[in-house]
């Protein structure tokens, strides 16, 4: 029982960390990555869309001299998408969610934090504008921005997390059970196995 739970253990964190994480970063094919921001200036990015490319998953990196970039309620980066005058995406961005932001080089402090801005489910062709500037998150060392886009992207089933964290809760409930019960089923020992007792008189240990 102890096996099974940690397998469902398992099968939790495929669930519902390991495959939304796929599915954001490595479903489809990349479009390309654009630098936005560097040297203390946003620019926008002009980038030809075509129908299918759609969906298109916008993902942003941050590169600061941080550990983490900021709290829930501040708003690190704002992001829009426009063609033809009208706005196919509009996101603010906080990168709260990354505990692991990856490492520039082992010789730099700067690390990369990655965020999700949204999907454009639906691309009209032709050139679309992608526009990041700053939101009021204050005391950010940022040292450059990059736009990710990734065509024909798979969508992430919105069942997945909440799947993940009931396996996670029937995996930790039997290893529970498995430990507290296991203990008692323990087989006897074998007499055998333990010294004899000593013996007194003629013959016996001597204390």
């Amino acid at each position: 029982m102890r096996f099974l739970s940690v397998l469902v253990l398992i099968a939790r964190a495929a669930v519902g960390v390991f495959y939304p994480w796929a599915m954001s970063n490595f479903s489809g094919h990349a479009i390309g990555t654009y630098r936005v921001y560097e040297g203390g200036r946003f620019r926008p990015v002009t980038v030809q869309l075509a129908a299918s490319d759609a969906p298109v998953r916008v993902l942003v990196d941050l590169i600061a001299r941080a550990e983490r970039v900021a709290s829930q309620q501040r708003t690190v980066l704002t992001l829009t998408a426009a063609s033809g005058g009208r706005t196919a995406l509009a996101s603010t961005l906080s990168f709260n969610h990354t505990d692991n932001p990856r490492q520039v080089s082992p010789q730099l402090p700067d690390k990369i934090f990655r965020d999700e801005a949204g999907v454009i489910e639906t691309v009209t062709p032709g050139a679309y504008v992608f526009t990041i500037g700053p939101g009021n998150a204050d005391g950010i060392d940022m040292r450059a921005v990059d736009l990710i886009l990734r065509a024909g992207t798979g969508s992430i089933d919105e069942r997945a997390r909440p799947a993940g964290y009931a396996l996670m809760g029937v995996g930790l409930a039997g290893l529970v059970l498995s430990l507290v019960f296991g203990r008692g089923n323990r087989p006897p020992q074998n007499p055998n196995s333990q010294p004899p007792p000593p013996h007194w008189g003629r013959g016996g240990s001597q204390r």
